[in-house]
């Protein structure tokens, strides 16, 4: 991790100004600057955990931060302890380190005996830039959490990164939710990912959600949820242009708007727009570019040399082929719109669907836009398995939308998403 001090900027101080602020200590505005009010909380913080005071947050303060940012300790029981002394020496619960500890006995624990202790914190923040490494770390924190849920990966971007994916539930009515094809679209990744927080604490608490029972939404469905489509992307979106970058140079070059990377970059580290990059009369979408001004790799709209040419895409499809999907739901922003049709291909119980989801959400359902009418992935999956599929554009605004509307993007959204399994 890069050591942050007095005059650093980017998304590790505003993550790091988050954790401050829900830990008790003021750093002021969640503004990813790390001015005198920060430095004077992170020096309280050293200081009450017998660390130099120095108010810059290197290796050894980040070591610290980083249990807290995983969500969990790893404890060895002393003597006299009992879970509920362990559970308030974290801020936690005894049922939280139970459901962490399978097979745990709560009333007998052993001197010696190594347990994994959630803190008493959210493992997903909403309040900041949600980078890939944060996705990746809050993954690694649910899933030591929540033993019982599956993880993995469907495949690899561009630069390598894992293209995750969450199951929620073990039954066989199987839906896929993903999120961030767009990078720009960054906030449906928190959107999904503080879904599953809210639904596995929920559920290994035995609670329901909007009155919702979630023992039978995880008996009879699957979610499956595959966060970042495009981390690539959103790195570059949310950090800026590396110089060590391997596209380095022609970034600079397809980047032709004279606007920076944050403010304008939808595609993948190719310059590829990855939602027009499925074969859904891919053709037609190309045919559209020149109209578009588009004429090659750039910031949004080029669909790419031929259908699923890069490597995201291929995981999202091949990953979609190898499951029996009820329904799919493709996150995106802005416009607080639902896109259920595609050509004449469309099944009949779509539009019923779109109803519900738009009864819960508030959101319209309306048709596509001329220029996004092909080589989407929910055309892909209409046009493949003549299966309900739904583009869903969440907020209001220009893109990025700001991390302000999350909360209100989310509370629009849960329904659809407790929803959809039962359909």
């Amino acid at each position: 991790m890069e050591t942050l001090r007095l005059g650093s900027t980017g998304p590790n101080v505003k993550l790091v100004q988050s954790l401050l602020k829900k830990i008790g200590y003021d750093p002021g505005p969640i503004d990813g600057v790390y001015g005198p009010r920060t430095q004077q909380a992170v020096a309280t913080f050293q200081r009450d955990n017998n660390l130099t005071p120095d108010g810059i947050v290197g290796p050894v303060t980040w070591n610290i931060f980083l249990r807290f940012l995983k969500g969990f300790d790893i404890y060895s029981v002393r003597p006299r302890d009992t879970l509920n002394k362990i559970a308030q020496k974290y801020y936690t619960t005894t049922n939280a380190i139970v459901t962490a500890n399978p097979g745990i006995n709560p009333d007998i624990i052993n001197v010696g005996q190594r347990i994994t202790v959630p803190y008493g914190l959210d493992v997903v923040f909403t309040d900041i830039d949600y980078t890939y490494d944060i996705m990746e770390r809050d993954i690694e924190g649910l899933r030591v959490r929540y033993p019982f849920i599956e993880t993995g990966s469907i495949g690899r971007s561009v630069l390598g990164k894992n293209l995750y994916y969450i199951r929620l539930g073990r039954g066989p009515r199987e839906v896929f939710y993903n999120s961030s094809h767009h990078s720009l679209e960054w906030i449906t990744t928190p959107l999904v990912m503080k879904f599953c927080e809210n639904f596995l604490r929920a559920y290994s608490q035995g609670r329901s959600i909007r009155g919702y029972n979630l023992s039978n939404i995880w008996e009879q469905s699957s979610i499956y949820i595959v966060p970042m489509v495009n981390p690539d992307g959103v790195d570059l979106v949310l950090k800026g242009l590396d110089p060590l970058n391997p596209f380095y140079e022609q970034l600079l070059r397809w980047n032709t708007t004279g606007r920076p990377f944050s403010q304008v970059w939808n595609s993948n580290i190719r310059g590829v727009d990855l939602n027009r990059n499925y074969p859904a009369r891919w053709e037609l979408g190309k045919a559209q570019e020149p109209m578009l001004g588009i004429f090659g790799p750039g910031p949004t709209r080029f669909g790419g040399p031929f259908p699923l040419s890069e490597p995201e895409t291929i995981a999202v499809a091949n990953f979609t082929r190898q499951r029996n999907f009820r329904m799919v739901i493709a996150y995106h922003s802005q416009g607080r719109e639902i896109y259920w049709t595609y050509l004449n291909l469309t099944p009949p119980e779509s539009l019923s669907i779109a109803n519900l989801f738009s009864k819960a959400s508030g959101y319209a359902v309306a048709d596509v836009p001329p220029q996004a009418a092909f080589a989407g992935y929910k055309d892909w999956f209409i046009q493949e398995y003549r299966r309900p599929g739904f583009t869903i554009e969440v907020g209001l605004g220009r893109n990025p939308l700001p991390i302000e509307q999350f909360d209100t993007i989310y509370n629009n959204n849960e329904e659809i998403m407790l929803l959809a399994p039962l359909l």
